[in-house]
């Protein structure tokens, strides 16, 4: 399995034996991928999350095949990145489509699913959701259906794996089907988009869509279960402010209180009691006192902050803000926040959708990036991405601020929180007066409020904590190597006798300091994670975390910028950062410093 970037080249595109998964986002098609596949493909309940491709093999009778899922789109007439990477894939030919509708909203899915008979390409369609639909009172006739659109269609419930043997077999009989690559068209109500024809007006195509939906569809008249109508008041500002309030707060309180606890109550002690003299005890007892001993289980060695600051301070905070955000993400709460907020949004210069983006920037800043490719213009994604890089910690850094913060005063965190928000406040609103063009409404699927399905949930749960450690051990190491040579050496002694009147002059910092300006060049948390073993003040430590929170993107960061925005943007962003983090840091310790 491979997960491509959103620019396909041609290589990709000409691939043999393919088989693409399509349709709209939100109707469950990365968890097709996931089973088909047996690869897992994260899947969240509203759209715009994966607009890189997936690709995985996949077993068909006796052949094997490439299966892609494309990003989701709602049409081949592409109004953003990842749908036209979708327009793309179908244009460049498959061996055959499988095309995912929601039977809960099928008249909206059914545009796309006409769009791809004009491909002249074998399909086989999953009408997927048939237990929400049935929840919502609505029926669909899917014999109907497949007369309608002339190709095979298999009730599923893609998460109880109800259907899918049967569209394998569907499959599996297009694939090996003689002649024309699709059934005869009969008295199809798509007739007129058939076969070749790939210049019927959207808006004709629109009219098919209602038509057919009309006919297949029966809907009676359903009790609202109290999931639904919550699900609907979520969206009202009464009692929408207040749930989103709510919501806000357990979160917080599940990732700040929950990860002291891990960390003081397990962590630490395994860290500090076991872990630690373990290695320390071994590397002494093979080695001389001397500086390469240090470099390994010294006051900055290796094998001493590698567990302290990756296991004991970071680790907690992850994995349970990923708890959280997975949980939020599986119920479909997300895109709510963004239809309930799209007014306040607006007057900083972007759409209630942006508020997604941004919110996943608190997970990880690249995949935020990565996602605003579903933005539909350029305006939009750079005054997300500016955002996200001005004024919104990871979750590394941000469990590392709890952790600096939290042994002063309960106040300073919430502080810190307090102006993260008038920072990114204050950076969307820049940035969309900076940035040239237009954004437009919120177009937004908002999906069927759901309770989790507890395998689905663990399972990508899993996943987002192996990608972490993937993604990030190698650079937090790099980082504590970085840290250690520094320490020992007695370099980081001469950089911080050359940087005194910005770090302690200015800012009002331990000369130390300068290991924290260092390191969070390479990892966003490394900028908090030496501040930790400095004995500072409250000011001090608050200046400390405002102006990691402010400081520079790090290597990965910079790296997507330029690949996304090309280098005059990303070196702007980059430079920015670290004027204002040093700027505003030394105003709130001047300031400070005069009341005091």
């Amino acid at each position: 399995m491979s997960c491509h970037d959103i620019q396909v080249d041609a290589k990709v595109l000409n691939k043999p034996n393919k088989i693409l998964l399509m349709g709209n986002p939100n109707v469950g098609k990365s968890i097709f991928f996931t089973e088909l596949t047996g690869i897992h493909a994260i899947s969240s309940n509203y759209a715009g999350t994966t607009v890189n491709f997936m690709e995985g093999r996949f077993v068909v009778g006796a052949n094997e095949y490439n299966l892609i899922d494309v990003p989701g789109t709602y049409s081949l007439a592409p109004t953003s990145e990842a749908e036209a990477v979708a327009t793309r894939f179908m244009e460049s030919g498959a061996k055959a489509v499988i095309c995912v509708l929601d039977a809960s909203n099928l008249e909206r899915n059914l545009l796309l699913a006409l769009e791809l008979r004009q491909y002249n390409i074998p399909t086989v369609y999953a009408l997927n959701l048939m237990d929400v639909a049935a929840r919502h009172g609505v029926s669909v006739n899917s014999k109907l259906l497949e007369q309608e659109l002339g190709s095979p269609v298999i009730e599923t419930i893609a998460v109880k794996k109800l259907g899918l043997s049967e569209l394998i077999d569907k499959l599996e009989s297009a694939l090996g089907a003689s002649g024309s690559n699709q059934p005869a068209c009969g008295n199809c109500s798509a007739c007129s988009a058939c076969r070749g024809n790939r210049h019927v007006d959207i808006d004709d195509m629109w009219v098919m869509a209602k038509e057919i939906a009309r006919r297949v569809t029966m809907k009676k008249a359903a009790n609202l279960s109290l999931i639904d109508r919550l699900g609907e008041n979520m969206m009202k500002p009464m009692p929408g402010i207040p749930i989103a309030a709510l919501v806000m707060a357990l979160t917080i309180g599940v990732v700040m209180g929950g990860g002291r606890m891990f960390r003081a109550f397990l962590l630490l002690p395994l860290v500090n009691e076991i872990i630690v003299p373990f290695f320390r005890n071994i590397f002494m007892a093979l080695l001389p006192e001397g500086m390469f001993l240090n470099i390994l289980v010294g006051e900055f060695g290796i094998f001493v902050i590698s567990f302290e600051w990756i296991l004991a301070l970071i680790f907690p905070y992850v994995l349970l803000f990923y708890i959280a955000f997975t949980f939020l993400e599986d119920t479909g709460y997300l895109p709510r926040i963004s239809v309930l907020f799209d007014n306040i949004m607006r007057k900083l210069g972007v759409q209630g959708g942006s508020l997604l983006h941004i919110v996943m920037g608190y997970g990880c800043a690249v995949p935020a990036i990565i996602g605003s490719r579903a933005a539909t213009s350029r305006k939009e994604r750079v005054v997300i991405t500016a955002a996200i890089c001005f004024a919104v910690p990871c979750i590394s850094q941000t469990g590392a601020l709890i952790a600096l913060l939290s042994g002063f005063a309960w106040w300073m965190m919430p502080a810190m929180i307090l102006f993260s928000m008038l920072l990114l406040v204050s950076a969307t609103l820049v940035a969309g007066k900076a940035v040239k063009g237009t954004v437009e409404p919120l177009l937004i699927e908002v999906p069927n409020l759901l309770i989790p399905n507890p395998k689905a949930y663990g399972r990508k749960l899993m996943t987002r904590m192996k990608h972490f450690l993937k993604d990030a051990e190698v650079p937090m190491m790099i980082a504590i190597i970085i840290a250690a040579i520094l320490s020992e050496s007695g370099l980081l002694t001469a950089i911080a006798t050359y940087a005194q009147p910005l770090v302690s002059g200015w800012l009002g910092l331990p000369a130390e300091a300068v290991t924290a300006l260092i390191l969070g060049i390479v990892r966003r948390e490394m900028s908090v994670a030496p501040l930790l073993a400095l004995e500072l003040t409250p000011l001090q430590a608050f200046v400390g975390g405002a102006v990691s929170l402010m400081y520079l993107p790090c290597l990965s960061v910079f790296a997507i910028l330029a690949k996304e925005f090309k280098i005059k943007i990303a070196l702007t962003i980059t430079l920015g950062t670290i004027v204002l983090a040093l700027f505003a840091g030394g105003i709130i310790n001047q300031v400070a410093q005069i009341f005091m």
